[in-house]
């Protein structure tokens, strides 16, 4: 369970605080006289905004439960993420409304989904159907976002946090991203091949960011000129990485941290089913997906990745290692940056939930305690 107090280091501040807890709420972070001297870092929970399923659980899948959305809700748990945006990706337009509405009686019935599912990532139906830009998603369903449609989606979505990822190259996307951000919705890119005019029109029409950036693209492609370059050179959108070192190689995650200001970067898993488990076949929106060794999502027989089986504290790990960093160094692109991002609470201010993490760095490793409120400490270990 969570204690009551502990002593820390605020990995805002570097300072030595006392964190105290009561009936399941952060009561106070208040200074702590003295040196800080062997102290752990006081560290938020992670949260990820891109969820299609997680330890065997696809979301895509309309027989699902609310054990099974529990199931990925306590893996995520595992891997230290407290908050999630379920993602529904590409397929007819009213089955994922139908999906939708589903999923959010399902979290209305369970205190535990209530806490974890922050909001809802559609990602799609509204990207391109061109291919090596759809990925794996069925090009048959894409359709252009539209104000009608994007106002069903705000009747069934109510009041919570919505991510929509679309191509900004339909015609009609400048007017629906307009009347996504009056009805609330955040608005990122992604699955696109949009020009440079295209992309800046849509950043004019509310626009935030772009979803995994270098992904969501052909293989092969202009080496003068592509999707990746393109949002690279627009300074106001924001992006989201995949930091397993698979879909973005550790050259390029390092290069895209040198050349973008950190302020406009956060990482996301992309993970489906897999995630969180080992190699074998998973399910993915009906589809029957291939992990490798490698960690590698495919659909059998196809070289185009598929989501990912990457773990949110694991994408820390890696991330650490690819830029040569210290995992708190890392960690607010997995947690803080993504509350300013979604406009979601913030986890180390009193009155939140006490849920936080106490990260205890040696020579030897990093060693990460877990505490949610009201769940027993989970302790995860790895090595530098």
């Amino acid at each position: 369970m969570t204690a009551p107090a502990c002593a820390a280091l605020d990995h805002r501040t570097g300072r030595a605080v006392r964190l105290t807890c009561a009936d399941g709420r952060i009561a106070s972070i208040e200074p702590l006289a003295g040196g800080g001297a062997g102290l752990p870092v006081l560290l938020p929970p992670l949260v990820d905004i891109q969820i299609n399923g997680f330890a065997g659980v696809d979301f895509q899948n309309d027989r699902g439960t609310r054990a099974d959305l529990e199931q990925a809700a306590n893996g995520l748990a595992a891997a230290a993420c407290s908050r999630f945006f379920l993602t529904l990706i590409t397929d007819r337009w009213d089955r994922l409304l139908a999906r939708l509405q589903r999923d959010r009686a399902l979290r209305a019935s369970s205190p535990l989904l209530t806490r974890r599912i922050a909001g809802w990532h559609m990602e799609g139906p509204f990207m391109s159907p061109i291919p090596g830009f759809h990925g794996a998603h069925p090009p048959e369903f894409m359709v252009p976002p539209t104000p009608e449609r994007l106002r069903e989606l705000k009747a069934v979505a109510g009041d919570d946090p919505v991510l929509i990822t679309l191509a900004p190259e339909w015609p009609e996307a400048p007017e629906a991203i307009r009347c996504a951000r009056k009805l609330g919705f955040h608005v990122w890119l992604g699955h696109t091949n949009a020009t440079p005019a295209q992309l800046a029109a849509a950043v004019d029409a509310g626009a935030e960011g772009l979803t995994h950036l270098g992904n969501g693209c052909p293989t092969e492609w202009n080496r003068h000129d592509n999707i990746t370059f393109r949002a690279l050179d627009e300074p106001r959108l924001r992006v989201s990485i995949i930091p397993d070192g698979i879909h973005v190689s550790p050259m390029l995650f390092r290069l895209f941290h040198r050349g973008l200001d950190e302020a406009r970067i956060c990482y996301t898993t992309d993970a489906m089913s897999a995630g969180g488990a080992g190699p074998g076949i998973y399910p993915l929106a009906g589809m029957q997906v291939e992990v490798g060794a490698d960690g590698v999502v495919r659909q059998p027989g196809k070289s185009n990745y598929a989501g990912s089986s990457l773990a949110p504290l694991e994408g820390v790990r890696r991330a650490a290692g690819m830029l040569r960093r210290s995992p708190s160094s890392v960690w607010p692109f997995f947690s803080t940056q993504l509350e300013n991002f979604m406009g979601l609470p913030p986890a180390l201010v009193a009155g939140a939930p006490a849920d936080y993490c106490l990260l205890h760095e040696t020579a030897a490793g990093s060693r990460i305690e877990i505490h949610f409120a009201g769940e027993p400490m989970r302790e995860v270990l790895w090595t530098s």
